[in-house]
């Protein structure tokens, strides 16, 4: 780390014009500083025509608690060369990045300044039909062409080799799947529900279906996942959308990311109950949540089953009974890490704007509990639910 430094406003306006030919040679810079919240150092550097990029830099160690909790920067690299395959496989949704620096863990990617962020979108009630399809193609793409399916034997295995990433991994394994069961400190527990997460902490049967989740997270490296598919990690505008933020990316069960984001949409959907106090507002928008974790399934497994139909190169996976076998099991994953992100959205360290932006307490304590009770039944009863339509139903029913 001899050549890493912390970058100013200025470093970052000499990186990005130094490795861009998009400001032009008599371009006026300029630059703001405005951080991603949690673990890195993010600027927004223009020229005085408009034109825009994003610098973002690893710092070594979580900015959203201090130097006491120290990281590699590593993770920069990881980051960059993620996006940089994903982009191949799905360029219409992932960021572009134009150039990574290794000695100073910096990354120059485009500004996608015409976009927002998804989250904060979904909070204010917006809606999008193109929203599922597309994240569906997305993960399909990924996660199919660097899997198994895909991949010949040694060419897999370099790559999970590559994409090694044991800090951040840590980080997912202790804040997804053991903090949230205990009385860690990391947690961050709202006082309404302060009962029904002490009620979680000796649930034995929940926690024997969290460590199967957990081990199948540290033990099935199935595809190259984003690691972080969250709608803070999605940008969105009137026609598309892109996936940012991929410094949590390893080769885990694919299960993973498709959970991750169906988790979002329902926390989403069960922040309304306080978000949005008119009854029929609230019900056609949560009506459109529901459509789209049903869609974003069914899009994914349709694409993914067609892929594995038309392209696996591996002889012995092109059984289609196998096959079968293998997308039950993604779905049953998918469900379990859903509920997983239910959990520890509500009780552990990392809330999210869905839920901890309901201004009254009381409110927000009911969709917190509701939040509790889904995620617990999406993970006891993901091996009984046997479809999507399934789901929906226990959804719609434990709110009532």
């Amino acid at each position: 780390m001899t050549d890493y430094r912390t970058f100013t406003t200025d470093d970052a306006m000499r990186f990005a014009d130094e490795h861009s030919g998009l400001f032009g040679d008599h371009s006026k810079l300029s630059c703001e500083e405005f951080g991603d919240g949690n673990l890195n150092l993010v600027f927004r550097v223009i020229n005085d025509k408009g034109t825009s990029l994003i610098v973002k830099q690893a710092l070594p160690y979580a900015r959203c608690v201090g130097e006491s909790w120290p990281l590699t920067i590593e993770r920069a690299r990881i980051e960059a060369e993620v996006l940089l395959k994903h982009r191949k496989l799905c360029p219409d949704h992932t960021v572009e990045v134009l150039h990574y620096d290794a000695a100073l863990a910096a990354i120059l990617m485009e500004d996608l300044k015409d976009y927002r962020i998804l989250r904060t979108e979904l909070v204010a009630g917006k809606q999008f039909l193109h929203l599922a399809p597309q994240l569906a193609t997305y993960l399909a793409n990924t996660l199919y062409y660097t899997s198994d399916f895909a991949l010949t034997g040694p060419n897999k295995k370099q790559q999970v080799g590559q994409f090694l990433n044991p800090e951040l991994c840590l980080i997912t394994e202790d804040l997804f799947f053991t903090d949230p069961y205990c009385n860690h400190e990391r947690n961050n527990i709202h006082s309404e529900i302060r009962n029904d997460a002490l009620q979680l902490w000796h649930d034995e049967a929940l926690q024997a279906e969290v460590a199967q989740l957990k081990a199948g997270f540290l033990s099935q490296p199935q595809a190259l996942l984003h690691g972080d598919v969250h709608t803070g990690s999605i940008f969105i505008n009137d026609e598309n959308c892109k996936l940012i933020d991929a410094e949590f990316g390893f080769y885990g069960p694919i299960g993973f990311d498709v959970g991750s984001l169906t988790g979002n949409l329902l926390l989403n959907y069960l922040g309304h109950f306080g978000l949005t106090q008119d009854t029929e507002t609230r019900q056609r928008h949560q009506d459109y949540l529901l459509s789209q974790v049903q869609t974003l399934w069914q899009e994914f497994e349709k694409q993914f089953k067609q892929l594995m139909s038309n392209e696996c190169r591996e002889p012995t996976l092109q059984n289609s009974l196998y096959q079968q076998r293998f997308i039950q099991q993604v779905f049953r994953d998918t469900l379990g890490y859903a509920g997983c992100e239910l959990i520890r959205r509500t009780v552990g360290l990392a809330h999210v704007a869905d839920l901890d932006s309901i201004s009254d307490g009381t409110l927000r304590g009911q969709s917190e509990r509701k939040a509790l009770k889904l995620g617990r039944e999406l993970i006891l009863q993901r091996n009984e639910l046997a479809g999507i339509d399934q789901v929906l139903t226990l959804v719609r029913y434990l709110q009532n």
